[in-house]
């Protein structure tokens, strides 16, 4: 098989893998389902992935591709306003998730409590991913002038993680709106001079 039909296969593999693990979890699947479901040979998928580790972090590796970049799109499409509405837009971003019929939880955290004692690869991507989604939500947070955005940063990911493990346990869309309002309570009132400024640039 030529380079081309490599990457058509190793996608295939991987877009199986994300269907498959994100809806009943890494353990619960084996290659074989995976293999069957892209519809390869099994010598092909370890071509494509030479372990079963190595197919988890590139799994997650993608999925993060997503969410950082669906979040952004959100953002920039819906919050076209003051700093403040643009940091609020994550928390409406992630209840456009929530509503999502294949919504499943966060996928990091549920690998991470599945196997991230045991697999060092899939733990780094975890933690790369929340390192990512951080910087974004810091740059956004700075934006609006508050006085101490490392420390805000920190509160908003509790409020961002936080949602989504009580989302995949009430199946809900609630606990965004409840996070969203409790952001809107830390963040400065509109209309301050620093948003003023920056909306009028």
């Amino acid at each position: 098989m030529d380079d081309a039909g490599n990457e058509v296969a190793r996608e295939r593999v991987l877009e199986a893998a994300d269907r498959l693990f994100y809806a009943h979890g890494i353990r619960a699947v084996g290659m074989d389902r995976i293999r069957d479901t892209a519809g390869v040979s099994l010598k092909r998928l370890y071509h494509c992935f030479a372990s079963k580790d190595e197919l988890v972090e590139a799994y997650l590796r993608r999925r993060d591709r997503w969410v950082r970049a669906e979040l952004a799109e959100f953002v920039a499409k819906e919050a076209t306003g003051l700093p403040r509405e643009r940091v609020l837009a994550v928390f409406d971003w992630l209840e456009w998730w929530f509503g999502r019929p294949d919504f499943r939880g966060c996928p990091f955290t549920n690998a991470f409590n599945e196997i991230g004692a045991d697999s060092a690869r899939a733990a780094a991507a975890v933690r790369d991913h929340q390192l990512a989604v951080s910087a974004y939500l810091r740059g956004l947070i700075a934006a609006t002038g508050i006085s101490d955005p490392d420390a805000v940063t920190n509160r908003f990911l509790i409020l961002y993680a936080g949602s989504l493990t009580f989302a995949a346990i009430s199946r809900s869309t609630e606990p965004a709106r409840y996070a969203r309002e409790t952001a809107a309570a830390i963040l400065p009132p509109a209309g301050t001079a620093r948003q003023i400024r920056e909306q009028g640039a």
